[in-house]
């Protein structure tokens, strides 16, 4: 078992205004999936960009858009967004506070 505090996590920057937490990946043994944290600044973005896997996302606090290629479409706390592989994607903090949100995706493939 592993239990571990977001603030304790693995850091990295994802673009100006962006933080990720890497809270369990294969590292910690974790066989099947990473889960992670983004920490987006107000009126910061992730990248516009494509992968060949899937992931999961959860919006814990925040609101904003994911754009796609044919538009973009908001969402705010309690939403759950599923990108397909391949699908071009950015997330961006609409609101004036920090947007958190969880990330999980397959390890398999991902290599």
């Amino acid at each position: 078992m592993l239990k571990r505090r977001y603030d304790e996590a693995r850091l990295e920057r994802y673009g100006q205004g962006v933080k990720l937490y890497w809270l369990v990946d294969e590292k910690d043994g974790a066989e099947n999936f990473s889960m992670r944290l983004f920490e987006v600044e107000p009126q910061s973005s992730t990248p516009f960009h494509t992968h060949p896997w899937e992931h999961e996302v959860f919006i814990i606090e925040g609101e904003g858009t994911v754009r796609l290629e044919d538009g973009e479409v908001p969402f705010s706390s309690g939403d759950a967004i599923f990108i397909k592989p391949n699908e071009k994607h950015q997330f961006t903090n609409k609101g004036d506070k920090v947007l958190k949100m969880i990330c999980v995706i397959p390890l398999k493939g991902k290599r």
